[in-house]
């Protein structure tokens, strides 16, 4: 009778935990007198790490203090360097420092750190009100645990947009009579950047397919991951964290068409680590960026050794003709490692009160990430709480950031789900192409250099042989990366 009994309690105290959600956080208790120091490394750099750091400060001085919590964040450096800091002090590498309580990380990482027990579950602490308050796809992003166990706490996101040099366009507008609804699709926007070309060229009679490029773009695994979406094919489906590619030909080959062809001919361009940099030196006219880009788009164009003045423009980024309307959701969460109960408590509690409607908003206007509240999620709230508390904010990253609102309520946010061999799946979605079409552009130049038109020169790499080739490549890369 007496173990019927404790099991009933048991078994009502599970159910109690189950319904209310975020028990594990009614139990935990902080001391203000002997507060718990929590450590987080990212890779803020910048205005990004010093409006990171005043918010850190300023829960430090109130909510910190009032609940026994302090908080120290760390840059270390880029993504790169934060992940490479991550792996070795989880397996202790000598000269490596203690794993941090908290720190930036995508979901391919954070997928990798969690199969070695690593990270907490967060969703212990927050109840399911307080998921519910976050944009829901940024919650679901996080959900990467073997039983969908929330690893990831949604911090700042961005999308991709579009940011043109306003004052070299409209002169190339005002001549051409190119209108700028060409842009909204991905082949009106090849178009625009092919006309640029040919009356950039014409500016020098005397040389032949001399022509400047207009376009380039950050992450072309972006390209594929929203691509595919839009043309009506996941490329990687992920169910219970497997797996199942699917490069259809057919979308690849739109693909293909739309930035391999305009790249070898000249028509898309990239040159330096970012197009906000070959912007700035006039190597191209516009980008496809992060939100987090407009931080970068320059004031002025420094070519030939002429510096002049630019106004800008935002735009969603084009979509492909007759595809559905998809935007890549990007931008690297929070998780926390495993370790004490109170700890993990503190690291959430910080979490929850940064990612509330006024510190994440402040956060966004420094950075050009999107809040993930969906209280803040609108261009009301963004501009009630810049006028309470007198925010500074760049033109080009307000208007980015309220273009990505906007364009929010037409589209869906979409990021794959975390897989085996998912960091190493995007690298060939990154680079395959690219690099094949730097390549290729390479010989088109040398060839026209001897003499070639810029179609004859272009002409064998074009063909339905040539992709089918790179096309067999490509797969075989993709399989090579997830097995």
């Amino acid at each position: 009778m007496k173990k019927r009994i404790i099991a009933v309690i048991m078994i009502s105290m599970a159910v109690c935990i189950c319904a209310c959600g975020g028990s594990r956080s009614t139990r935990v208790k902080l001391d203000p007198k002997h507060p718990v120091s929590i450590s987080i490394w990212h890779y803020y750099n910048g205005a990004q790490q010093a409006a990171f750091d005043e918010l850190v400060t300023r829960f430090n001085d109130t909510e910190g203090r009032e609940k026994g919590i302090f908080v120290t964040g760390h840059s270390q450096g880029d993504v790169n360097d934060l992940e490479a800091h991550v792996r070795d002090s989880i397996n202790k590498e000598v000269g490596s420092e203690a794993v941090p309580n908290i720190f930036s990380s995508y979901a391919d990482t954070a997928y990798e750190i969690d199969k070695m027990g690593q990270l907490a579950d967060i969703s212990q602490y927050l109840t399911e009100e307080e998921q519910a308050a976050y944009v829901d796809s940024y919650i679901e992003e996080g959900k990467i645990g073997i039983n969908n166990e929330l690893r990831i706490f949604p911090i700042a996101k961005s999308t991709e947009i579009m940011m043109i040099n306003k004052t070299d366009w409209d002169v190339f507008a005002a001549e051409t009579g190119t209108e700028l609804s060409l842009l909204e699709t991905k082949e009106g926007l090849a178009k625009a950047a092919q006309c640029y070309y040919e009356w950039t060229d014409k500016k020098t009679p005397d040389i032949a397919d001399d022509g400047q490029a207009f376009y380039g773009r950050d992450a072309v695994a972006n390209l594929f991951v929203s691509g595919s979406m839009q043309l009506g094919t996941e490329i990687f489906e992920v169910h219970n964290q497997q797996v199942t590619l699917n490069a259809d030909k057919e979308v690849m080959k739109r693909i293909w068409d739309y930035y391999y062809t305009p790249y070898i001919k000249g028509y898309f361009k990239s040159f330096g680590r970012f197009r906000s940099d070959d912007l700035k030196i006039g190597e191209i006219i516009a980008f496809t960026g992060s939100t987090t880009s407009s931080m970068y788009f320059p004031d002025e164009v420094e070519k030939n050794e002429e510096n002049y003045n630019i106004d800008y423009l935002v735009m969603p980024d084009p979509l492909f003709s007759g595809g559905a309307n998809y935007a890549v959701q990007q931008g690297a969460g929070m998780v926390v490692t495993k370790s004490t109960p109170e700890e993990e408590y503190a690291s959430v509690v910080f979490l929850k009160w940064f990612t509330q409607k006024e510190q994440n908003i402040a956060f966004g206007c420094a950075s050009g990430y999107l809040p993930v509240i969906k209280e803040a999620y609108n261009k009301a709230s963004m501009d009630a709480v810049i006028t309470e508390r007198g925010l500074t904010v760049s033109p080009k990253t307000y208007d980015t950031i309220i273009t990505a609102f906007e364009n929010s309520k037409e589209c869906t946010l979409y990021t794959n789900k975390a897989f085996d061999g998912g960091s190493a799946a995007r690298k060939v979605l990154e680079y395959h192409l690219q690099d094949k079409a730097g390549a290729d552009r390479e010989i088109v130049v040398e060839r026209i250099a001897g003499g070639m038109s810029l179609e004859d020169a272009a002409a064998d790499l074009l063909t339905q042989a040539a992709f089918e080739e790179w096309y067999q490549s490509f797969c075989e890369a993709l399989e090579t990366a997830v097995n």
